[in-house]
This record gives structure tokens, sequence and C-alpha cells, in this order.
């Protein structure tokens, strides 16, 4: 792209200052509409060492109420960063409804950065080109606005700038072996960024490059840009999003009205086995640990199936430095505020560590669907998007197991009614639990269409028949063991 691109056509002093005055005052009343309308925009600054990142995003901040916004640098990984999937550090610093983030650098210079010194092989690199464009495509399907711009000057102005901030010691730091290595390998970087820039140009994201050889010039472009497609944001805010055909490998899952639930397990028999896959699945807890190696497992099920229960019981194996439990409820404000998944993205393992999820992202297709917590244009896009989202764990190399823990109908009703007769046990059951048993066959085929939808290849679902508790806790523990054991060898 870089190549093929046409330099603008400079105005003039004071038709630039006129212009600037302009932009500078909408974007200060556009603030007002993003934050009523509840539009998350997320603007990226990508661009050539010394092109001038930081000098323009705090010029464009200035426009903006500092309640309303955050800036990011993005150049360095933490070391949680680097125990952790590509667009984790990404992902978790989207912003809320309403307000701006503005990165200072982000994927892009992380993913050409590592192309340019061999770090990525032709078919890793093509896989992080298409996370980002799932990434972005996601934010943009969610409702974001995201704004992605690249500074370009050209080689001898980078030399000029470079031999400028060298000559004085104040300066010489912002000049690091980065820039020095681009500019010596200009034309190198040059082809770099044009493939990166021309492979992730989307309708719904696109690039836009920046004359970056003036600051005011610079300035004036990214602002009438933002500006513009904040217009459009605003104007396309409750159009809805096309839905995507799923790509991905699917296993063949039966209805849970198809899966016998008279599957038991006698005493004697159930305490012989879960002492002897307790102690397998510790042993397989250190080799994880020691091979850096993330699991994640996710639990779903009718209310009073066993998932507590089933969790005890594969926890209690688990070295306790080394698992999570996230038990999901309501999302809180600041988690309604963001994508729906982003409260997951943030609470992911790190290499080496189990996370175990009471509850999940499925939530999405359950109980946002029936309770009309989202439009049926979100839950509907859900499902591809929860594949995606899988894809990207699995890719990372996470083991992912899935469990729907199964009871019938009566099953529950008994269940609810000892919790309801017995007072150590009364915490466990509430309103919303009756409510949703009222539901029961609008549930049973969310459930069927989610396990249809969602059980792909690399993250199957797993049925747990759960009428007696035993006989699921066992299989649980066998297959957490078999996927484990899969992964190690």
């Amino acid at each position: 792209m870089l190549r093929e691109w046409k330099e603008p056509v400079r105005p003039g002093e004071e038709e630039l200052k006129m212009r600037l005055a302009a932009a500078r005052e909408k974007l200060a009343a556009q603030q007002l509409l993003i934050k009523e309308q509840k539009v998350p925009v997320l603007v990226l600054l990508e661009g050539w060492g010394t092109a001038g990142k930081g000098y323009c995003i705090g010029q464009i901040i200035e426009n903006i109420d500092p309640r309303h916004f955050k800036v990011e640098s993005m150049e360095r990984k933490t070391g949680e960063e680097e125990r952790k999937p590509f667009l984790y550090r990404h992902f978790t610093r989207i912003p809320e409804a309403g307000k701006f983030v503005f990165l200072d650098s982000g994927w892009m210079d992380e993913v050409v950065e590592e192309r340019l010194h061999g770090e990525l092989s032709e078919e890793k690199y093509a896989k992080r080109i298409e996370s980002v464009r799932r990434f972005e495509r996601q934010l943009t399907d969610n409702g974001y606005l995201v704004m992605k711009f690249f500074l370009h000057i050209s080689k001898k102005e980078q030399t000029r700038r470079m031999e400028r901030l060298t000559d004085e010691k104040d300066t010489v730091w912002r000049v690091g072996k980065k820039d020095l290595w681009q500019n010596s390998h200009y034309e190198k970087c040059m082809d770099a960024f044009s493939s990166y820039l021309k492979s992730t140009n989307m309708p719904s994201a696109p690039w836009y490059i920046v004359d970056a050889k003036s600051k005011k010039w610079t300035e004036l472009q990214v602002l009438e840009t933002l500006t513009q497609g904040i217009d459009i944001a605003l104007d396309n805010r409750d159009m809805a999003v096309p839905l995507l055909q799923n790509v991905f490998p699917l296993e063949r899952m039966p209805l849970l009205s198809e899966i016998p639930l008279d599957k038991t397990l006698d005493e004697e028999t159930y305490r012989k086995e879960l002492k002897h896959l307790k102690q397998r699945l510790g042993e397989l807890h250190n080799r994880l640990y020691r091979k850096k190696v993330p699991v994640i497992i996710a639990y779903e099920g009718w209310d009073a199936a066993g998932k507590g229960g089933n969790i005890k019981r594969i926890t209690s194996a688990l070295d306790p430095r080394g698992y999570e439990v996230h038990p999901i409820a309501s999302p809180e404000p600041h988690e309604k505020a963001r994508h729906y998944l982003w409260r997951f993205w943030t609470r992911l393992p790190k290499t080496g560590h189990i996370a175990i999820f009471d509850r999940s992202w499925y939530g999405r297709v359950m109980v946002e669907r029936l309770e009309g917590f989202c439009t049926e244009n979100d839950w509907m896009r859900a499902y591809n998007e929860i594949n995606e989202f899988e894809k990207e764990l699995h890719d990372w190399g996470a083991v992912i197991i899935k469990f729907w823990v199964q009871i019938d109908k009566d099953t529950q009703l008994e269940r609810f009614n000892e919790r309801q007769n017995t007072p150590e046990k009364q915490w466990k059951i509430t309103e919303e639990d009756w409510r949703n048993r009222e539901k029961w066959d609008q549930y049973e085929t969310a459930v069927n269409e989610m396990i249809t939808k969602t059980s792909t290849t690399y993250a199957p679902w797993h049925i747990l028949e759960s009428v007696d508790k035993k006989y699921a806790r066992i299989k649980a523990l066998r297959i957490v063991i078999e996927e484990l054991e899969k992964a190690l060898d």
C-alpha cells in the first residue's frame, strides 16, 4: 500500500489553520455524543520511528475531556503478557462504551517487528494476520469504532529527524536501536509495512496513511479523518451486522433428549476411582507447569446439576498455586461496557496454569439470548465469535475442555426442593433458579443449538450425565486426564 500511496496536497498555512480549528472544535463536540450514545472508540497510531505518533496523540487529546480517554504505549511486553495469547494485551486494553483509547503502536508493530527479525515463520505470520482481522472485525461488529492510522515519512526525512534528535543531550534518548535499524533497512521495512497494511485493510476497519512530514499537517489529517469516522459510526449505530458462515470443523453431537441418564457408580468403585484419578491428575499438573501448557476448563449446565461438586473434585487434585476458579455471574458495569468476551480475555491463565470457569462466555447464547440482554443479531453472531475465540486459544497452545452437565427436569425439581427444605443449603436456591426452570424447554432448545454450532474439533463439548453425581465426577476427571495426556505426549 505504501508504494502505491499518493501524497495528498498540503493546504496553505491559512487554510490549514482554519481547518485545524474547525476539526478540533468538532471533536470536542463529538465526545459528548460518543458518551451519550455509548460508542467505544479505539484509535491506533502506527508508523515509522520518529514519525511523530506521540506528539500527534498529545495534540488530539487536548480536545477531549481527560475523563473520557486513555493513552496506551504498547512497545514492550511485560513478563505476564509474554505468557498469554498474542491478542491478550491488545484485547484487554479496549475502551469502555462512550470512551476513547489511543494506542501508540499496537498489534501491527508487534507482528511486523517479529516478522522482520525472523521470529515468525510464514505460516505463523499468516495466522497472526488472520487473528488481527478477526479481532478488528469482532470489535466493529460489536459497535466499536476502530480507526487505524499509519504515519508515513521518507527515509531522508527520518534520517534528518534522527540527526536533529541525537544532536541534543535532552532528546538523544528518543532515538532507539529500533529506529536506527529501521532507517538502515528502510526498503525492507517498507515492504513489510506495505504487506501488512494491505492484508489488514478491511472495509469495517480501513487503514489511513498519513503524510507525516509536518506536525500540524499530520494533526489535521488525523483529526479530519477521525471526526468523519465518528460521524459515520454515530449514524450507523443501530445497523445489524451480517452473519458469517461458520468455517471451523464441527463434531456431530447428540441432542440433550437423546442422552441416556441412567448411568450410575457404586460408592466403593467411586472412592477407588476418585483416589486413583486424583493422583494421576496431580502428576499431570506438575508436567503442565514444567512444559508451560495452559489449560482452560469451562463448565455449563442446568441449575443444580452438580457443577460445583464436579469442579471441587478436580481442584482437590491440583496444586493451589497453579489454578484459579472463576465463578461467572452477571457482568459488572465496567465489564458490561466492553465487548462481552473482554471479561474472559482478562481471566485467561498463564502458560503452565489452569483456569476453570463456573459458567462462561456461553452465557451470550443462553441467558443473554433468552432474557433479552442482547439483540438477536448479537447472540446469533456470537457462535462464530466464540469459535474464533477458542481457535485463538487453541493456536496459542491451550488445552480447552468444555463440559455440559446434564440432568432431567425431575431431578432438578428434586434437588431444588431439597435445597429449599434444608437450612444449610438454602443459599444455593434463588428466585432466579425457579424462573429459569419455567423456561426449561426454551433453554433446552438454546443449549442444543449452542452445542451443535460450537462443538469444534479443537474445542469439542463433553456431556456429563449427572443424575448420579458420582458418575459425572469420575467421567469429568477421566476426560481431563485424557486431554492433558494428549497435550503432553
